[in-house]
């Protein structure tokens, strides 16, 4: 038996040192192993405690791999390494020293991989045709994009098949941007001004908690995780998590962190608000039909009925306002809905074909 698949009520014991009120994450995991040269290097850079002694072969390693004629999106090594760099930033492991953060050659590296995910993702992801700059007609284009498609969804087989091992496993996935959940977005505050800026500083105060720390959806969410038995320390099963689902993080982290992407990243939350509300619904029912209560599904029935407001926010105030601010800003406003719905995609569909065919969808097995 699966360590994913004991009972609801058989979930482990807290840990030593647990406090009952505690609402949110714990603080980071340990570091995870390395998945290839760029990332050996990356790690053994990032936590040094003197001046980066190899920042220098930083660069040639990443262009390295960044010349490997891969999927970059599957890509293990890169995307490891493209999570390491983003969570200097964020602060998300503490075994990363922050006295790195913006070394030269550190940047240089990420910049060169940036520039492979970018360009990949720019070939791969169809951009539906630009509409009229006005807040209504990009709103309209966004909405058509999202639309709900029939067919077999990862949100659908949870709610319907899925097993107690198979819901776990996509919470681990899900852990990996949840467990921040909104950080990437808040890069654009600042670069924004007027309506749109207040579309965004609005989405992200809900997802905040408004105030209130036990109401973060980050916090519930990791309620979520304890409910169900699975640890809730940022980064905790990241040697189990696929590049597929990194890329996903990865991607709203370069968004967000560019400023020259500001566009792509307001249509990347657009796309991620409209496509929230009905799936999240699914989930949730899932979870309840495999016993699970309150403690575990209040996430999802949270965003069944935020982002039902939300993407009404994110599509008129936020990206149509922004776009009829600064027309030249469409394109990527568009290219960062739409790369938001095939990124997902990819590592949705990954997860629903090992869960049809009985294997798991992670990288590494939980022990039994």
């Amino acid at each position: 038996m699966s360590a994913l698949d004991i009972a609801p009520t058989d979930a482990p014991s807290p840990p030593a040192g647990f406090v009952a009120r505690f609402d949110g994450p714990r603080p980071g995991a340990a570091l995870p192993a390395p998945r290839g040269p760029l990332s050996a290097l990356l790690l053994e850079t990032l936590t040094s405690r003197v001046a980066a002694p190899s920042s220098e072969h930083l660069v040639a390693a990443a262009e390295r791999a960044a010349h490997e004629p891969v999927d970059l999106a599957r890509d293990e090594d890169a995307q490891l390494s493209l999570f390491l760099l983003y969570a200097s930033h964020y602060g998300s492991l503490p075994d990363i020293d922050a006295r790195h953060e913006w070394d030269a050659g550190i940047i240089a590296a990420r910049g060169v991989l940036e520039r492979r995910f970018e360009g990949d993702l720019r070939e791969r992801v169809e951009v539906p045709e630009a509409p009229e700059p006005t807040r209504e007609a990009v709103a309209a284009a966004l909405f058509a994009l999202t639309a709900p498609t029939p067919g077999p969804s990862l949100s659908r087989f949870v709610a319907k098949r899925a097993t107690l091992a198979q819901v776990r496993e996509f919470l681990i996935h899900r852990s990996v941007y949840t467990l921040r959940e909104a950080d990437p977005h808040s890069w654009a505050i600042p670069r924004l001004r007027g309506v749109p800026k207040a579309a965004l500083v609005e989405i992200q105060a809900d997802e905040y908690g408004g105030g209130d720390p036990v109401r973060m959806h980050a916090a519930i969410f990791a309620r979520t995780l304890r409910g169900a038995g699975i640890e809730d320390r940022y980064g905790a099963y990241l040697d189990h998590i696929p590049a597929t689902t990194l890329a996903s993080l990865n991607m709203m982290s370069m968004f967000g962190l560019n400023r020259r992407l500001l566009g792509a990243i307001v249509g990347h939350l657009a796309a991620f608000e409209m496509t929230s509300s009905l799936p999240n619904r699914s989930y949730g029912d899932g979870f309840r039909r495999l016993g699970f209560g309150p403690d575990v599904t209040e996430y999802f029935d949270e965003h069944v009925e935020a982002d039902a407001v939300h993407e009404q926010i994110a599509g008129r105030d936020l990206a149509g306002s922004l776009a009829e601010q600064d027309p030249a800003l469409l394109p990527d406003i568009l290219f960062g809905a739409a790369a938001c719905l095939t990124v997902d995609e990819w590592g949705a569909d990954d997860m629903l074909s090992a869960f049809e065919e009985g294997r798991s969808s992670l990288r590494e097995p939980l022990v039994p």
